[in-house]
Parts: structure tokens; C-alpha cells; sequence
């Protein structure tokens, strides 16, 4: 009996420790994502308005290619994914260009950051 006591128990230790890995996992996620939008997209000063105008140092821009880099990876919390990896694509190529320096790169990333069309698709509550 004691044997069997110790082993539900190990079982359930097991379950719990998986299904709390997977919440952390997901909490995870959702942080990066709010993490980015906080860092990067509010506020008059951000690196998007920023981007825009074309006032980033290479090494912001760098810094804000890597963190719209690390939104393609993310789920959206609502929406089509097919829409979510469109929209997150879009943005890294028009930072890219701001990379690059190429020409209509601030109107670029003007357009593909355009926070209410993501938000109304992707945006959970």
C-alpha cells in the first residue's frame, strides 16, 4: 500500500510540474510579447516613431530588428496565425530596409507598424 501511495504521489508531482511549465511557458510568451510593444512601440519617443523619422542610431535600429525578429516566433492571442506571421513579417522586412537605408524605409515601417489593425486582429484582452 505504501508502495503504491509513493508512486500516485510521484505521478502527480509529475503532472502538476509539467502543466506548470507549460502556464510558465505561455506566460513566457505573452511577455516577450507585451515586452516588445513596451520597449519599442509606445510612447512619442519610441524606436517605431523613432524609425519613422529616421532619428534611430544603427545600433537602435539593430536592437529594433531583433526584437520585431522575435515576434514572428510568438502566437497571437486572437486571430489567424496565417494574419499574425503576415503582419510580423511586413514589419521585419520594412526594418530591414530602415537597415539598409534604403529609400521610403520610415514610410515602410510607418505603414507595417500600424498598431490598430494588429491590435483589432491579434489583440487579446
Amino acid at each position: 500500500m505504501t508502495k503504491s501511495i509513493a508512486i500516485t504521489t510521484i505521478a502527480a508531482c509529475l503532472t502538476a510540474g509539467l502543466t506548470w511549465k507549460s502556464f510558465a511557458e505561455d506566460k513566457k510568451a505573452d511577455a516577450s510579447v507585451k515586452q516588445v510593444m513596451k520597449d519599442k512601440f509606445k510612447g512619442d519617443t519610441s524606436d517605431i516613431k523613432k524609425a519613422t523619422k529616421g532619428e534611430l542610431s544603427k545600433e537602435q535600429i539593430t536592437s529594433l530588428l531583433a526584437a520585431v525578429k522575435s515576434l514572428e516566433g510568438q502566437k497571437p492571442k486572437k486571430g489567424e496565425e496565417a494574419s499574425w506571421k503576415e503582419k510580423c513579417a511586413a514589419l521585419v522586412s520594412a526594418v530591414e530596409k530602415l537597415e539598409k537605408g534604403e529609400a521610403g524605409a520610415g514610410e515602410a515601417v510607418k505603414a507595417a507598424a500600424n498598431c490598430k489593425a494588429c491590435h483589432d486582429a491579434h489583440k487579446g484582452k
